[in-house]
């Protein structure tokens, strides 16, 4: 059988209405990790939705206790057709953030998938109920075109527990690495660069926040009695903030920069434009680090956040001095920043400004990634998806954003290609959660389209991988 009549098949089933008719059974289970009333529903979402897709594909399930949070097990789902295979590792996330019932459109629920101008409403939808769907459902298209074999051994690890940060995932990664024993990895989150283009990322930016504080007194005093005398936190740490990040959004420390961008990494970036797309918010132009375009800001570059600024009582001011303040900040940084040393480079350059009063606690954050994009992988999924879509996809060396990739590049050691069914304005994580159903569909299309290769091709895939990183990959 040909590529394109298995990809053909696959869209013939998707328009029959069997793929939105499970994606409403899942969007209907109530998988809130974020609650701790949510207990019951999150095992459901295993027994209803990972473990019969995977059982009737012939992979064996098992449920991996969470060392870190017994409430969030882990599932294993792993199929091994013949040691001489490449084996494939795949991931998704059954738990969804709070549905936000009160705040959903009129005639639209979080728990219902409701199907309105061209796009399917729902928690879950986008993030990440309808990424990894379309991923299983791809999955066993190539699986019933083989007559019930994928042409590969695959390894799948799902949890319930991503939007809570993932935790225990590292360490029952690092638990389970040897059973594991992957040679690639293909998942699915996050947004496409947007709803038309098809898009492939090969890590993350990585994420660090910490708290800058000010506690100069025990209580507050009047303004009038001691404006003048007194040090106001407020005024301070708004400057000591400032001599951070500049009025247009500029880091100022040297120590929380990037390395200057390749000229390959400029190549890439060349052909991204993020933004100007219907729902998304109008962007800055001279905001950010001068003389980087947009893409190269967003993906190539870091930024550094004011997330949250407290002094005083915002909701009922009072003519005082205020004793404190405090301001949540956050570093999204890629690959090649010293982000482990963060605290020792933003205490050193506040007190060379003379903000030695300000205190840095909190420090918390996870890695950046990026796979080498110019690994013949890369090249292998880009051809495939133009192929199979007619569309030139877009190439982003990382999300701008952050996803537990450390885990899957760093411990399991794994070249990670990531393909998004969503889009930027799918209202992930706000009421009316959406996923366009061309874009579902289209990404149907480019996993059957990956996956049957891998059974046709992916030993002299993994092969080209391997020779190229023995020759001294950059």
């Amino acid at each position: 059988m040909k590529t394109q009549q298995v990809v053909n098949q696959a869209l013939d089933w998707f328009d029959s209405g069997h793929f939105k008719a499970l994606l409403a059974e899942r969007v209907a289970i109530a998988s809130e990790s974020q609650r701790t009333d949510r207990d019951e529903q999150l095992r459901r979402y295993y027994d209803d939705a990972f473990i019969p897709a995977f059982t009737q594909m012939g992979f064996t399930t098992e449920i991996i206790p969470n060392p870190v949070n017994p409430a969030r097990p882990f599932l294993l789902a792993v199929r091994e057709e013949d040691p001489s295979l490449p084996s494939v590792m795949c991931y998704g996330h059954g738990d969804v953030v709070f549905g936000d019932d009160a705040r959903w459109s009129e005639g639209l629920s979080p728990w219902q998938l409701v199907e309105k101008d061209g796009k399917w409403y729902g928690r879950g939808s986008a993030d990440n109920k309808g990424q990894h769907s379309v991923n299983l459902a791809a999955l066993e298209q190539v699986w019933r075109a083989r007559e019930g074999r994928l042409g590969f051994n695959c390894v799948w690890l799902c949890e319930m527990g991503e939007e809570i940060s993932s935790p225990g995932l590292a360490q029952v990664c690092s638990q389970l690495k040897d059973r594991i024993n992957a040679d690639l990895f293909i998942a699915s989150d996050g947004p496409r660069l947007n709803a038309e283009r098809p898009t492939l990322f090969l890590g993350s930016r990585g994420c660090i926040n910490f708290r800058l504080s000010i506690n100069a007194r025990a209580k507050d005093y009047h303004s009038g009695n001691w404006g003048g005398l007194l040090s106001n936190p407020g005024t301070q740490l708004a400057n000591a903030i400032s001599c951070l990040v500049n009025g247009q959004g500029a880091i100022q420390v040297a120590g929380l920069k990037p390395p200057a961008l390749t000229e390959s990494l400029k190549a890439i970036l060349a052909d991204v434009t993020p933004a100007g797309n219907p729902g998304d918010p109008q962007t800055d132009a001279n905001w950010g680090e001068p003389g980087l375009s947009a893409a190269e800001k967003l993906f190539g570059w870091n930024t550094l956040e004011v997330l949250a600024f407290l002094t005083g009582n915002p909701a009922q001011p009072m003519n005082a001095i205020p004793g404190q303040a405090t301001a949540v900040c956050q570093l999204r940084f890629v690959v090649g920043t010293d982000w482990e040393n963060l605290a020792s480079h933003v205490r050193a350059h506040l007190d060379a400004c003379g903000f030695s009063m300000v205190e840095i606690s909190e420090v918390r954050g996870t890695p950046a990634t990026r796979f080498d994009p110019c690994d013949p992988l890369v090249n292998w999924a880009l051809s495939a998806m133009e192929h199979t879509t007619g569309k030139k996809p877009a190439l982003l060396p990382n999300l701008g954003g952050s996803l537990p990739n450390d885990v899957f590049a760093g411990i399991l050691g794994l070249p990670t290609l990531w393909v998004p069914h969503s889009y930027p304005a799918c209202g992930q994580h706000a009421p009316d959660e959406h996923l366009p159903v061309s874009v579902a569909r289209e990404g149907l299309a480019i996993m059957t389209h990956l996956f049957w290769e891998l059974g046709e091709n992916g030993n002299a895939l993994l092969d080209a991988h391997r020779q190229y990183q023995a020759g001294g990959a950059r």
